[in-house]
């Protein structure tokens, strides 16, 4: 038997970037997370401790900051600029992984477009890349995480089976929560990954709120179907959706009714729903997903 090494990966995670751009009296801010992980011929590094192949993790972090200084533009974009860079300009370095997480900021309001220079955190909502580059090119999955949405009424939830365990009651009303993390697979790196991205998050939006629920499940099919009918560049979208459960509070023992008003917010446990919705001739993804993790 021999002892020999495994799939391997290195790199700087988590180098935390605010970028401001100046360049007119309105400022705009991008804030950000970006992890650079390398992949090659890194054998000899593992086995005998020769460092000849290995590209310092802090030279990585400060790949990451001095190509900031050129500004980020879509993190799908700058991702890919810091992966051709290093499998361009390191012969032993063949692929790797970069991954992006952007957090949300929203103008101070002030009149109809906010003040030009002061903001205010938006939401626990990111927006997320992974751009994997192999021997096949570089393949860009996006997303989003912590995008909670809330429909008061249009859900249901009945017909499953029972069994001597079952006490949930049956409903034709009930109140659907959920924190959407979910993540797509393009098909092609010429886009404008912005603008794909808000029709994205808009169409998810829209078939959350006009789907008529019997299920989350559904729901999160009709999601991913929106979203693969407006967008060919996309070739699979997958979800990871907790149910965030609304229960409605007896108020009998101090003599008030409860019409469908007033309820607590259980944190756990939690129902999780997650499915990959995808077209029937979708290229394999081959082992991208690996590195994604939280869905199946």
């Amino acid at each position: 038997m021999s002892i020999v090494l495994g799939a391997n990966q290195y790199g700087k995670a988590e180098c935390r970037l605010v970028r401001i751009d100046r360049d007119t009296p309105r400022h705009r801010i991008t804030d950000v997370s970006v992890t650079s992980q390398l992949r090659g011929d890194l054998e000899a590094a593992h086995t005998v401790g020769d460092n000849s192949h290995v590209v310092a993790t802090d030279t990585q972090k400060n790949t990451v900051y001095a190509f900031a200084r050129d500004g980020l533009g879509a993190i799908e974009d700058f991702a890919l600029r810091l992966g051709r860079h290093f499998t361009d300009s390191f012969d032993w370095i063949d692929g790797g992984r970069w991954e992006i997480e952007q957090y949300s900021w929203a103008r101070v309001p002030s009149g109809t477009d906010g003040y030009d220079h002061s903001f205010v955190k938006s939401s626990d909502e990111k927006r997320n890349t992974v751009v994997t580059i192999d021997e096949t090119g570089p393949t860009v999955i996006s997303g989003v995480s912590d995008l909670v949405v809330l429909n008061s009424t249009a859900s249901e939830f009945w017909g499953y089976p029972k069994d001597r365990y079952t006490t949930l009651k049956e409903t034709t009303d009930r109140i659907l929560a959920t924190s959407v993390s979910a993540r797509w697979r393009y098909l092609s790196t010429d886009l404008d990954f912005d603008k794909v991205f808000d029709d994205v998050r808009s169409i998810m939006l829209d078939a959350f709120a006009s789907t008529h629920s019997l299920a989350l499940q559904q729901t999160l099919f009709q999601m991913g179907t929106q979203v693969l009918e407006a967008h060919p560049e996309i070739g699979e979208i997958k979800f990871s959706m907790p149910n965030i459960h609304h229960f409605l509070v007896d108020l009998e023992p101090f003599g008030l009714d409860n019409p469908g008003e007033v309820f607590y917010v259980a944190d756990r446990p939690y129902g999780l729903i997650e499915a990959t919705v995808k077209r029937d001739d979708v290229p394999d993804a081959g082992h991208v997903w690996a590195t994604v993790p939280g869905f199946c």
